[in-house]
Order: structure tokens, then C-alpha cells, then sequence
């Protein structure tokens, strides 16, 4: 009687239940489960703050890095740049307006430093970003010991500007470099790199094509990695030969990687400054005797650092600043038609 009373007690408290809810649910919320937390208790609104703070928690150092040591020298350089102001006497500073600007503009070392950043940047970039899709071309391909190349490869961008530098300046020295020890044998004469108008120039997009060509090559094989095999055997069923292929179905997909790599390297271009530096020794600053490879970080450095004109080397400091930003402006328009052409 006893358990007969108790199976009929269990349907009658499922039946007391809310409509809608499952017995078993009802049963479950009041036997194993926990009340609800009140939303308006402390841990309560300490979850939801910290579900919504947590984020910016995460992001705020980078901010107040980036902030500290890029944007706040960023302003005060363009509130110099409206100044005069020298290096001897920094507390002492008169407002010049756009002078410093019109002077900048009006001078020929000026315009002389941007030609020699553009034919530099112009040199080394194309032979560069040419050599760095062949070597992928060739990595893309299985090879023996393609780990071994592709660490040999990276190897000169993880050496230093100034040893790579002094090593080529020893290469292209006047008297004993081994580059006119070369020449000798092909019938040519000696070379003046350092005094020479363009073989300076040559001599410093050597070091840099030699610093950046594994790391573009490394890029440039990620992506080709990245291009579905489909293509490749379809070319070939179609009869295309392996150039063929490279140029119609490798070169096309590789495209946004292109565009990146140019814009990444006329940026670096546009801001060379240890190479030129270091090859010039005691003239480095100025770019050679006739200033013929001075760029323009080296001409911010020598009105700045060397005469000591703080006003008129941050005026060049946002000149260079905006060519980059033209620089990005390109870079976007020829992006956006690119994925339109698409």
C-alpha cells in the first residue's frame, strides 16, 4: 500500500509543474541545481563588466605603447617642424609657420635627396621583388634540403645593417675590393663606388637587395603554397608547360602579394638610411662628397643631428610621412580595382 501511494504521488507533483516544462526538468531545478543568481547582485555585475572590459584590457598596452613612442613623437615633430628650433637650444623656440616648409621645398639638396631615394629605392626594388619570385619558384618545387635553403635564404635578413654593410664596403673598396678584382678580368677598369655618381647608388641597392631578397622569396612562397593544386593540373592537362603555368595561373594568384611587397618595399625605400650611412663613412651623413646617394633619412640626419636645425629635419620628417601616406592611398585604389578585376 505503501509504494502504491508513493508511484501515484509522483505523477501528481510532474502534474503540479508549470505547463510546458518537462517532469524530469522541474525535478531537476529544485533537487540538483542552484536558484538563479540575482542580476542585480555584485558578482553579477562584476561578470558583465568584466565580459566587457576584459577586451579592451587586452588591447590597451599595445595602445599605450603605440601612443607613447609613435603618436606623441609624431605630433611634437609636426609642432616643430612649425618652429625654429635648434639642437644647441631646444627651450628656445620661435614660430615660424610654413617657412620651414617653403624653405624645405625651395632647396635643391632637398629635391637632389628625393631623386637619389627614388632611384635607390627604384634600383633595388625590382631586381629584388624579380629574384625573390624566381628563388620561391624554385623552393615552391620539392627539392632536397628545402628547409636547409630556405633558413640560408633568411639568413641575411637576420644579419645586421652595419655588418652587412662594412662587408660590401670591403667588396667595393677602391684599392684590393674584390669587385675590381673582378672587373679587371673582364677587361674593365676600376671603379670609384663611393665617388661615383651611380655606381655609389649601385653599390648601395647591392646591400639592400641582398638583405631583403630571402625574406620577399619567403613570402612569395607562403602564398604560392597557398594556391589550390586544381589549378595547376588543370594548365596541364591543357597542355601548358611548367612556364606556362607560371605565368598564367602562379603570377595572376600572386598578385595581392605583389602589391604588398611592393608597397612594403618602397616604404623601406623611402626610409633607407643605415645602408647609404655606413657605406659613406666619414661622408656618410652627407650622402657622398657631391651628396650623390644621400637620401632622405640621411638628409633629416644631417640638417637635424649634424647642423643641429631641429625645425627644418622634422619638416623633412613629415614630408617623408606624407609620401608614405600617398604611398598607402595608391596601395588601396590599386587594391580595390584588384578585387573588382576579380
Amino acid at each position: 500500500m505503501t509504494s502504491s501511494k508513493q508511484a501515484l504521488a509522483h505523477p501528481a507533483s510532474s502534474a503540479e509543474a508549470a505547463p510546458g516544462t518537462p517532469p524530469g526538468a522541474a525535478r531537476g531545478a529544485q533537487g540538483r541545481g542552484t536558484p538563479p543568481p540575482d542580476p542585480d547582485s555584485w558578482r553579477s555585475r562584476l561578470y558583465r563588466w568584466d565580459m566587457k572590459a576584459s577586451p579592451y584590457a587586452f588591447i590597451a598596452p599595445f595602445f599605450i605603447i603605440f601612443g607613447a613612442f609613435s603618436l606623441v613623437p609624431l605630433l611634437y615633430t609636426a609642432w616643430y617642424s612649425l618652429h625654429n628650433v635648434q639642437l644647441s637650444s631646444l627651450d628656445t623656440q620661435t614660430w615660424a609657420g610654413l617657412d620651414n616648409y617653403k624653405n624645405l621645398f625651395s632647396s635643391s639638396f632637398f629635391w637632389n635627396a628625393l631623386k637619389n631615394t627614388f632611384t635607390i629605392g627604384l634600383i633595388s626594388t625590382v631586381p629584388q621583388l624579380l629574384a625573390a619570385i624566381g628563388l620561391a619558384h624554385l623552393l615552391n618545387y620539392r627539392l632536397r634540403g628545402s628547409t636547409v635553403w630556405r633558413v640560408v635564404m633568411l639568413t641575411p635578413y637576420a644579419t645586421s645593417v652595419a655588418a652587412a654593410t662594412l662587408v660590401f664596403t670591403l667588396l667595393y673598396s677602391w684599392d684590393g675590393g674584390m669587385i675590381n678584382w673582378l672587373l679587371h678580368f673582364v677587361g674593365v677598369g676600376p671603379v670609384n663606388w663611393r665617388e661615383s655618381n651611380w655606381g655609389s647608388q649601385f653599390a648601395v641597392s647591392s646591400i639592400v637587395i641582398w638583405r631583403w631578397t630571402g625574406y620577399n622569396a619567403l613570402i612569395y612562397l607562403a602564398a604560392m603554397q597557398a594556391i589550390p593544386t586544381d589549378l595547376y593540373e588543370s594548365a596541364s592537362i591543357d597542355g601548358a608547360n611548367r612556364w606556362q603555368q607560371f605565368r598564367h595561373v602562379t603570377i595572376p594568384q600572386l598578385r595581392p602579394t605583389i602589391l604588398f611587397t611592393v608597397v612594403v618595399s618602397t616604404i623601406g625605400a623611402t626610409q633607407l638610411f643605415g645602408e647609404p650611412l655606413l657605406f659613406g663613412g666619414v661622408s656618410g651623413s652627407k650622402g657622398g662628397s657631391e651628396h650623390q646617394y644621400q637620401t632622405l633619412g640621411l638628409y633629416m640626419y644631417d640638417q637635424g643631428w649634424i647642423i643641429g636645425n631641429l625645425g627644418k629635419a622634422s619638416a623633412i620628417a613629415w614630408s617623408m610621412f606624407l609620401i608614405l601616406v600617398l604611398v598607402a592611398a595608391v596601395n588601396m585604389l590599386f587594391t580595390r580595382r584588384l578585387r573588382k578585376s576579380q
